[in-house]
């Protein structure tokens, strides 16, 4: 088979795996995004695109490995009761509508920040769709508050996200440097979001009050909790003194599995192995297409548009990156994209520059991450939120953060 053959071969098979994965399934074809990542991965060594052995190493095990560490870890907090709690104090304590939504942006972007914004609103949707719709109120601005502030807080941090994981891995750019650069530029985003939704729900929340539970509050399991928090402070502590993220996660999710004496069936039955598997089938996709040449080629052409002082590159890449994980998805863009970082006049503020955009992407359509899907489709039997619900906040959240954010990261560098 001639290399041009191959090449075109290749194309097709990642745009074939694209479509899949992107919309909804379709019916000559039923595959969820794990699975048509699966087949295209399979199409690639199939098709003598890759070989067995290619495939194997095209796998960033370590991204997968650091997924799979959190995701443990956010299991025991779920076991122990603490996202039940954490909804219940959030409405305990809100006063008002409005503080209700603030209280759930910095409750969903720590939390996010922490462990991973996929999980997160995996765990918190239902118990926020329990909380909202008991205490009487209107769910359409607490989802986009809890998907928006997750995606937005997750920026903040190299474990934040599954795509920041993978900028980590690349660049190795150590964990606390990273946060110092990000962190502000998250906050200002989320101070941007919440100022965005308070106002475009102004007349919603005119009319609303605040109903006090009427149960007492849950009660987490405290040992496990205490001892799950304990292991997770000590996760960040390696974090920050420079080991190795990967390991130290896993590290933490396996001592908790032998402290915590709890039915290790139960704990990994709450690890999303379907996330586990799309992002292992992914990679392989991507480095098929990567083989090509054609994402370079792409780059070349576009090196101009870019420009050559710092500045102008990292603003023009940052608008650039959004439309590109809003097109490709943004793991699949950072895993392309992130091969053209050492052409830029500064290569780590142009990693940093990725993982905010197009972490910020993510909020600009209900498609755009992973995040809102979940948090959309978990409440869909309470409400039904189109695409141009969801893009009238979006669109603007997305725009007025990013250049919030742009410009706090070009000050800190």
């Amino acid at each position: 088979m001639t290399a041009p053959r191959n090449e075109i071969i290749a194309v097709a098979i990642f745009c074939v795996t694209y479509l899949m994965i992107s919309g909804r399934q379709l019916k000559i074809l039923p595959l969820n995004r794990p699975a048509a990542a699966l087949l295209g991965a399979v199409l690639m060594v199939a098709c003598g695109i890759m070989s067995p052995a290619q495939a194997y190493r095209a796998v960033d095990y370590d991204t997968l490995v650091l997924l799979l560490g959190m995701m443990i870890i956010a299991a025991y907090l779920s076991l122990a009761g603490f996202f039940e709690w954490a909804a219940d104090w959030i409405l305990s304590r809100a006063r008002s509508p409005q503080s209700l939504l603030l209280l759930l942006v910095c409750a969903s972007s720590l939390l996010s920040a922490l462990l991973v914004n996929d999980t997160i609103c995996l765990m918190l949707t239902p118990l926020v769709v329990a909380v909202i719709v008991r205490g009487k109120l209107p769910l359409p601005p607490y989802l986009l508050a809890l998907a928006m502030s997750a995606n937005l807080g997750s920026a903040a941090t190299l474990v934040g996200n599954p795509q920041n994981m993978i900028i980590g891995h690349l660049s190795h750019i150590p964990f606390l440097r990273f946060s110092i650069s990000l962190a502000p530029a998250a906050l200002a985003g989320l101070a941007v979001e919440y100022v965005v939704l308070r106002i475009g729900f102004r007349k919603v929340f005119a009319g609303a009050a605040v109903q006090r539970p009427d149960h007492p509050p849950h009660q987490p399991d405290r040992r496990l909790l205490i001892l799950s928090f304990v292991v997770l402070a000590l996760v960040f502590a390696g974090f920050v003194a420079g080991l190795n993220l990967s390991w130290t996660a896993l590290g933490g999710g396996v001592a908790l599995m032998v402290l915590a004496r709890r039915d290790t069936h139960q704990v990994l039955k709450l690890v999303d192995w379907h996330l586990l598997l799309f992002f292992a089938a992914l990679f392989i996709v991507v480095e098929g297409l990567n083989g090509t040449g054609l994402p370079d080629g792409i780059y070349h052409r576009l090196e101009p548009v870019f420009g050559t002082a710092a500045a102008s590159q990292a603003w023009n890449f940052a608008w650039f990156s959004i439309a590109g994980s809003n097109v490709f998805s943004n793991v699949p863009f950072v895993l392309v994209a992130g091969k053209w970082i050492h052409n830029f006049a500064q290569p780590e503020l142009m990693w940093k520059v990725m993982g905010l955009a197009t972490t910020f992407a993510g909020n600009l359509t209900i498609l755009g991450s992973v995040a809102n899907i979940i948090v959309m489709e978990s409440a869909r039997n309470r409400v039904e939120m189109g695409f141009w619900d969801y893009a009238k906040f979006g669109i603007p959240v997305t725009i007025f953060t990013t250049i919030a954010g742009m410009a706090i990261l070009m000050l800190i560098g």
